[in-house]
């Protein structure tokens, strides 16, 4: 999820222990062309196994097993979606759902005044192509909780048949709007009480949408364990960035290709089998899901040289380089070609 298209909103990445406290600052594009010189963001969570270069997290791995944990083995999961925003332009929803995608997100709102131009659209038409489909709220870091929550709901229907809405925090900290620090006691503060608002409004327990960076400085220990998660990661399995935190959704890349979409678009995977789906989907939405069907099973068919965390402040030269030069991929910012 981005709040510039097609790029992710991916902080910096430390490989140290450090602070109880993490910087982070709000909206705009992830990448921080300091990163190479300092860290912006410091994390308290415990790293087993931290790389020397500082633009890589922590593994939760030792570095000897990381073959075992690619992020191909999204495949081995039988029910995939995906997740969109005006970005990816005039999407047919009658061919991406004939491709076997069984969900989709759809950005809606971003802070307390910014509403996807496309939301309307897709929001009708995926249901009218019988997509099941759910809203998330993009945080900006300067506007209080309940202008955040309040514009998300002057946007989003309260409808029993939606997915449950999801708040997507990230570190987004070269934005020349907000300039606040954030330290971790706060952020959770402020994002219980958003959680809050949204449960309220929509008599669904939200999901947590989270980067890497996010939540190893933030999330990590269980914080807010109580609301399923969405996690990115787009080099490894969940497990190697997240631990054994109990995940609900994986954004495992950006660079995905469907039928009905014009360029790339993101992909994700639900944790579970196929009747764990229907049961998820049935509980959350009272809606039956149609049969997945084995003939569309995902194929990730990446390469050991593309599995690349895509987001530039967690490159290293090498990569970063192959990135830029790699067809079809999301183009990174000016600053760093």
């Amino acid at each position: 999820m981005r709040p510039l298209k097609r790029f992710p909103s991916r902080a910096l990445a430390t490989g140290c222990v450090a602070l109880a406290a993490a910087t982070l600052a709000g909206c705009g594009s992830s990448y921080d062309p300091s990163f190479s010189r300092r860290a912006r963001l410091q994390t308290s969570a415990p790293l087993i196994n931290p790389k020397r270069d500082p633009s890589f997290l922590a593994y939760a791995v030792p570095e000897t097993e990381l073959h075992r944990f690619p992020a191909t083995r999204s495949a081995e999961f039988a029910v995939h979606g995906i997740d969109v925003s005006k970005y990816q332009g005039n999407i047919d929803w009658e061919q991406v759902k004939d491709a076997g995608v069984s969900f989709a997100f759809i950005k809606a709102t971003e802070g307390g005044d910014r509403v996807d131009s496309k939301f309307a659209y897709n929001w009708a038409a995926a249901k009218a192509a019988g997509v099941p489909r759910g809203a998330y709220h993009f945080v900006y870091w300067c506007r209080q909780p309940h202008e955040e929550i309040g514009n998300f709901a002057s946007v989003v229907p309260n409808e029993p048949d939606a997915l449950p809405p999801v708040l997507d925090v990230e570190a987004t900290p070269t934005s020349g709007t907000c300039k606040r620090t954030l330290y971790r006691e706060e952020v959770l503060r402020d994002m219980k009480d958003m959680l809050t608002q949204m449960e309220r409004h929509y008599g669904k327990k939200p999901i947590i949408y989270s980067s890497v960076d996010f939540y190893q400085a933030i999330l990590h220990s269980n914080a807010l364990s109580e609301y399923p998660i969405w996690v990115r990661s787009t080099k490894y399995h969940p497990k190697v960035r997240y631990g054994d935190r109990d995940w609900t959704f994986w954004q495992y890349r950006s660079d995905g290709r469907v039928p009905g979409i014009t360029g790339a678009v993101d992909q994700n995977t639900f944790n579970g089998s196929a009747d764990q789906w229907r049961s998820w989907l049935a509980s959350t939405t009272g809606m039956r899901a149609g049969p997945v069907a084995a003939a569309r099973s995902q194929i990730d068919d990446r390469g050991a040289s593309k599995l690349v965390e895509d987001d530039p402040a967690m490159l290293s030269g090498a990569e970063k380089s192959a990135y830029d030069r790699e067809p079809g991929a999301p183009v990174p910012p000016n600053a760093i070609r």
